[in-house]
C-alpha cells in the first residue's frame, strides 16, 4: 500500500468512535492488527452501501465488494487475522451465526422494532429534516424486505429473530467461557461480535429487547468491556491517531472541513469536484423528497399503502 491507511466511516456518537454497525467491526479489526490508520467521517451519503471503506494511495476496499472491507483486506493480502482458524469448522459456523442471526436482530431493532431515534442520530441528523425523514422511511422499507417482513408475518418474524438471537448469545457465551477471545487470539469473529456488542449496549436504549438478552450473559458483557478499554478507548496498543469526541471538529476532508490549525490552502481539483458532487447529491435528494410528497399527497391509495406497510408511529 502507498502511505497511511484511511478508514472512511460514519460519525461518532453514543460514546463509540464510529456509531455504525457496519463500520465499527472494521475499526476494531484494524485496531486488533495495530495497523496505523486515520479515521475520516462521511456524513453526506448516509445511504451509501460503499461505506465503510479503506483507502491508501490507489488502493480502495469498499463495503459492498468482495464480502466487505475485512474480507477484502484478507483477500488482497493486506492483513489477515484468520489464517490459522479459517478452516476450523466451529469458527466458520460461529462467525456465520454472528454475521446472520445477530446481524438480523440488530437490523430489526435499529430500523423496525424501535422509534428510529438511534438510526436518526447516526445517519440523518446532519441532513435537512425532509431529506433525513425520506431516507429513513426508505431504509425501513429496505430493512423489511431484507428481513422478509410483511404485514401478515411481522409478529412471527419478530419472534423468530429474537429466538435466534437468544440461541446465538447462549452459544457464544458457552464458547467464550472465561477466555479473552473466542479462539485463543483475536480474529475477525471477535471484531464482528465486539462491534455488535458495543453497538447494542451503547446505541440502543435500556428498553431494547436485544440489549436485555445480551446483558443476561455476564461473560459476554465483561468481554466487551475489557476489549473496549484495551482497543477502543485505551489507544496504547495501537498507533492509530486519537479521535475527537465531537465529529464536527474532525469532519472528513470529503465533507469539506479543514483543521483550524492548518493554514488556508487552495482546494485541489479533486476536492472541488467532490464538493460539487455533494451539492448535487443534496439537491437531487431534495427533489426526490418533493416528488415523493407530491405523489403521496395526490393519491389516497399511496397514503394507505404507506401507513399499512410501515404500521409504525414516528415522532
Amino acid at each position: 500500500m502507498e502511505g497511511e491507511l484511511t478508514l472512511v466511516a460514519r460519525k461518532a456518537c453514543f460514546g463509540l468512535p464510529t456509531a455504525c454497525p457496519s463500520c465499527l467491526p472494521v475499526y476494531i479489526y484494524l485496531k486488533f492488527v495495530q495497523l496505523p490508520f486515520s479515521l475520516d467521517f462521511n456524513v453526506i451519503h448516509p445511504d451509501s452501501d460503499q461505506i465503510p471503506y479503506v483507502e491508501s494511495g490507489t488502493y480502495v476496499a469498499y463495503n459492498n465488494e468482495k464480502g466487505g472491507v475485512i474480507e477484502s483486506l484478507k483477500e488482497d493480502g493486506i492483513v489477515d487475522l484468520d489464517s490459522e482458524v479459517c478452516s476450523v469448522p466451529e469458527w466458520i459456523s460461529t462467525k456465520a451465526m454472528v454475521s446472520s442471526w445477530l446481524a438480523d436482530a440488530l437490523m430489526y431493532e435499529l430500523w423496525v422494532g424501535s422509534d428510529g431515534s438511534s438510526a436518526h442520530k447516526i445517519y440523518y441528523s446532519d441532513l435537512p429534516w425532509p431529506i433525513g425523514k425520506f431516507l429513513y422511511f426508505k431504509q425501513v422499507r429496505i430493512a423489511k424486505q431484507l428481513l422478509g417482513i410483511t404485514k401478515e408475518n411481522v409478529d412471527r418474524r419478530e419472534e423468530e429473530i429474537y429466538r435466534r438471537a437468544t440461541i446465538a448469545y447462549e452459544a457464544l457465551s458457552t464458547r467464550l467461557g472465561d477466555q479473552s477471545y473466542f479462539f485463543d487470539r483475536p480474529t475477525s469473529l471477535d471484531a464482528v461480535f465486539l462491534g455488535h456488542a458495543l453497538f447494542t449496549l451503547q446505541a440502543f436504549p435500556e428498553t431494547s429487547i436485544l440489549r436485555g438478552k445480551l446483558l443476561e450473559h455476564s461473560n459476554l458483557v465483561r468481554y466487551a468491556d475489557k476489549l473496549k478499554l484495551e482497543f477502543v478507548e485505551g489507544g496504547s496498543s495501537s498507533s492509530t491517531p486519537p479521535l475527537h469526541a465531537d465529529p464536527s471538529s474532525s469532519f472528513s476532508r470529503r465533507a469539506g472541513s479543514k483543521p483550524k490549525s492548518k493554514p488556508k490552502r487552495e482546494k485541489t481539483e479533486e476536492e472541488k469536484k467532490f464538493k460539487r458532487r455533494a451539492k448535487y447529491f443534496l439537491v437531487t435528494q431534495l427533489v426526490a423528497v418533493l416528488v415523493f410528497m407530491s405523489l403521496l399527497g395526490g393519491s389516497d391509495d399511496a397514503e394507505v399503502e404507506l401507513e399499512d406497510d410501515d404500521d409504525l408511529s414516528y415522532e
